[in-house]
């Protein structure tokens, strides 16, 4: 079988032509606007996601040759690509953002099948197979795309990418103590996680649709309504990412 990650690259591909097109959308002046992150503009995101683009060739180089080629050279360089790209006109910032697309994605359509299983390591420091670099861009791209605060929302995201994203999240907040102990439900009851340590308290559940519940574990503005167990007040989850 393949060891092409055909799913995921799917996500990343339709995430990615969602972004774009709300990038497409701005102004000129709409750039230098207030994005959904403190302390950055739009311009922000759209330097931020182009960068990332780069950051996972160097994944994608790294799982092809062999040699060891991590995301960014250190968080410093990071920090300062994104506020040097922020700064740049709005025609080259899209410009750049679109090109960097286009170098990403002629690397995972290179990709052979043995090189997706090569192990790779994230800039925090986590080792995956190369396989994972897709599900990092879808999901980069889909939030930061709710992020330009334009007029994408979760509303807007496919559903089977919010149940991945509320995966990624209560993956990454199973057993930690400092997350409230909270049972999610989709509203069709086909979906269920667990976030938090439930073994000496009893879970709030917390019931809604697909995005709502992507929205909420992201960390990021709920586009409908959330029922927590007994009509109680929303259980805070800590940062994620």
């Amino acid at each position: 079988m393949s060891a092409r990650p055909a799913a995921m690259l799917e996500r990343a591909a339709k995430g990615t032509a969602a972004f774009e097109a709300a990038v497409h959308r701005l102004t000129d002046p709409g750039f230098t606007r207030p994005s959904y992150l403190p302390g950055w503009s739009r311009a922000h995101v759209v330097a931020h996601v182009a960068r990332n683009a780069d950051a996972l060739v160097n994944l994608l180089t790294w799982a092809r040759t062999g040699v060891e080629t991590p995301m960014y050279a250190s968080g410093d360089q990071r920090a300062r690509e994104i506020e040097e790209g922020a700064r740049r006109p709005a025609e080259k910032l899209r410009a750049d953002l679109l090109e960097a697309d286009s170098r990403l994605a002629a690397e995972l359509a290179a990709l052979s099948d043995e090189s997706w299983a090569a192990t790779v390591r994230t800039a925090r420091g986590r080792e995956v197979p190369a396989s994972q670099v897709p599900w990092m861009r879808a999901r980069e791209v889909w939030i930061h795309a709710v992020d330009l605060d334009i007029d994408t929302g979760f509303d807007d995201v496919p559903h089977d990418m919010c149940a991945a994203l509320v995966d990624d999240v209560a993956g990454s907040f199973r057993g930690r103590p400092d997350s409230p102990s909270v049972r999610l439900r989709s509203e069709d009851g086909a979906h269920t996680w667990l976030l938090g340590e439930s073994a000496r308290v009893e879970p709030v559940v917390v019931t809604g649709d697909l995005p709502s519940l992507a929205a909420y574990t992201t960390g990021r503005p709920v586009p409908g309504p959330l029922y927590p167990t007994g009509g109680g007040p929303l259980p805070t989850l800590p940062a994620w990412l």
